[in-house]
Parts: structure tokens; C-alpha cells; sequence
């Protein structure tokens, strides 16, 4: 794990992009959105520590940290049934990373994704080639709200880990089909009934047997779960996901 971070942090201190466009386009710090030196890489230093690295124990179903090694599961995963086979998770859901992720989805900060997009590459690379999916699916959102918005960030964080380990990204397979109500004040259960029918896959080519799914933000695991069933409805083997944060486990 130490490694791990060592090498995260080496990458946001080294040079992340090419001389010419870093003059032109100084990167803002995705945690206080402040510009970042000139070859101080994709994040300031002091703010690099305000994030939340996830480390071990961690659930053995979704990724969350969990108190002590004896505990297999989080409270959520040993509740409630998953059809995924893991998940992986970069940040613990915190103050600074809720920030950041606020700034990304409502403040056109996409720029941010690409420090999170190599951060997560450092630390799971070896783990998703071992993994070796066919294809890396963005978790989609409704149509109105791409066009509000203009992006979907899940898609942009899949494309940079596709891009860094050869992996092609699919976004014709999963649909979201219609809004769903705010999340927030659901409990699990409410959320997975929330999400039934909110997500469809079709078009699914016969090669594609194991699937990595991305995403932003994993709370519960409820639209994780509902993207599987869609997926595993239309002859997906095996599901897995990385996320850029995951919320607090027990």
C-alpha cells in the first residue's frame, strides 16, 4: 500500500503533459481548485494529503474500508445480495473529495478527472490486467442530463484508465433510460427499487464475457447493482467495477 501511494504521489509531482500546453492551460489543483505550478504536476502537494487513499482492510465485495481484518464485508454488502464480483475503489468519500467531485459534476471542472484517471491506473493497474475485462463501461447518464451538462464524468475517468491500459471503452451497451428520483434520503433497499428498469444493455457482441464497470461516486452499491443485472441479463459472465470514491464502510 505504501508503494502504492509512493507512486501517486511521484505522478502528481512529475510532469503530466507537454510544455506548450501547460503554459496555455495551467491545471488547476482538483482539490482547491487553485493553479497548480508549473511542473508541480496535477494536484498541490499540501492538498494531496487532504484525500483519503483507501487502504487495507477493505470489504472484500466492494472495496470500502472496513474497522478491523476480521470483518469479510461491509455492513451494506453482508445485507444485501451482489452479482458483481468486486469492486475497487480509490478515495474514502470525504470531506475534500466531496468537494471535488461537486466541482467535476457542476462546475465543468473535468480537467480534475485526469489526475483521479492516472491516480487510479497507479493503483490498480496490475489489478484490472490481472482481471483482463474484454471492455470498460461507463456507469451512463440520462440523455436530458448529458445534454445539460455536456459530459458524462464517468465516461471521461473510463477513457483515461482504457487509454492507459488498451482497454476499449463501450458506451453503446449500457443505457440509462430514464431519470430516476434524488438518492440522498433512500435507504439501500429504496435505491435499487429507485434504479429497476432505469438501466437497459443491449447490443451485447458474443466475445464480451467480463466486464469492468467505472464510475465517480459508490455509496450504497445500489446503481452498481442495478448496471450488473442489466449486464448479466444479457450473458455478461463476470462484473467488476472501480470507482474514484467510495463512501465509508463498517
Amino acid at each position: 500500500m505504501k508503494e502504492k501511494i509512493k507512486d501517486i504521489i511521484e505522478y502528481a509531482a512529475g510532469p503530466a503533459t507537454d510544455f506548450l500546453t501547460r503554459i496555455l492551460f495551467p491545471r488547476r489543483c482538483p482539490v482547491c481548485g487553485n493553479i497548480v505550478p508549473f511542473g508541480k504536476g496535477l494536484i498541490c502537494r499540501s492538498c494531496f494529503s487532504e484525500l483519503s487513499f483507501i487502504k487495507s482492510p477493505c470489504c472484500k465485495k466492494c472495496g470500502k474500508e472496513v474497522m478491523n481484518e476480521r470483518i469479510e464485508y461491509c455492513y451494506d454488502c453482508s445485507r444485501h445480495v451482489r452479482h458483481f464480483q468486486r469492486g475497487m475503489a480509490l478515495l474514502n468519500y470525504n470531506e475534500a473529495a466531496a468537494r471535488s467531485m461537486a466541482g467535476i459534476k457542476y462546475h465543468n471542472k473535468r480537467e480534475y478527472l485526469d489526475f483521479y484517471g492516472e491516480a487510479a491506473v497507479r493503483r490498480y493497474g496490475k489489478a484490472i490486467t490481472r482481471i483482463d475485462p474484454d471492455v470498460l463501461i461507463p456507469v451512463p447518464i440520462h440523455p436530458s442530463r448529458l445534454r445539460s451538462r455536456g459530459f458524462n464524468q464517468a465516461e471521461i475517468f473510463a477513457r483515461i484508465i482504457g487509454k492507459r491500459l488498451g482497454i476499449p471503452v463501450r458506451t453503446d451497451i449500457l443505457k440509462r433510460n430514464r431519470k430516476t428520483d434524488p438518492q440522498k434520503e433512500l435507504t439501500p433497499k429504496e435505491r435499487l427499487q429507485n434504479l429497476e428498469q432505469a438501466f437497459s444493455a443491449e447490443g451485447m457482441p458474443n466475445h464480451i464475457h467480463r466486464v469492468l464497470l467505472a464510475d465517480d461516486i459508490y455509496t450504497t452499491g445500489s446503481t452498481i447493482e442495478a448496471c450488473t443485472r442489466a449486464l448479466k441479463q444479457q450473458g455478461v459472465d463476470e462484473i467488476y467495477f472501480l470507482t474514484i470514491c467510495i463512501g465509508y464502510g463498517r
